[in-house]
């Protein structure tokens, strides 16, 4: 009986643990500035919370890939990872690939990644998606309830386990952009 009792403890306590951590659920994100992304990964990456991806991670949004463990990203039935080439604005206000940018991007991705991104042509400034059965076997899927899946405004909510969510959503000036 005290094995059983002390077996049950340490189940109660390991879930306990993974319990505490939070989840950063990411959808919707079309993208921005390379550095702020960079920056903002940098932070998830040592905070050590797990990784959900669950609708439009696109453009500087996919640096999340290389930056935060492999083990530590999950993707739902809903994502879908959008590629391009890194882009300036011209002298006359119009788009311009920037290779430098566009390599250190690229540089940034699992191989895995690199691979699927080099089969389809490379990075171009036409976006490229990876979802489905490709994406789903490069990184494992997290499964959501159906109410866990719709898009919630920024906020941190709870859920149903009482783990600590943080919902990342670009802002109205970087929805309104195409490209970043």
């Amino acid at each position: 009986m005290k094995f059983v009792t002390g077996l049950l403890a340490v189940v109660l306590l390991v879930a306990g643990v993974g319990a505490g951590h939070a989840v950063v659920r990411i959808a919707d994100d079309r993208g921005g500035r390379i550095g702020t992304y960079v920056d903002k990964y940098q932070d998830l990456r040592t905070s050590g919370e797990q990784v959900i991806i669950d609708g439009l991670c696109a453009s500087a949004c996919t640096i999340v890939l290389g930056a935060v463990p492999h083990d530590r990203i999950c993707v739902t039935s809903n994502a879908n990872l959008g590629f391009h080439a890194a882009w300036d604005f011209g002298t006359n206000g119009r788009a311009i690939t920037n290779p430098e940018a566009t390599q250190m991007l690229y540089s940034m991705y699992p191989s895995a990644v690199r691979h699927w991104i080099a089969a389809r042509g490379g990075l171009t400034p036409h976006m490229i998606f990876l979802r489905g059965k490709q994406l789903t076997s490069m990184y494992k899927p997290c499964y959501l309830d159906a109410e866990a899946s719709v898009p919630r405004p920024p906020a941190v909510r709870r859920d149903r386990d009482l783990r600590p969510h943080v919902v990342i959503t670009p802002s109205p000036a970087v929805l309104a952009r195409q490209h970043d």
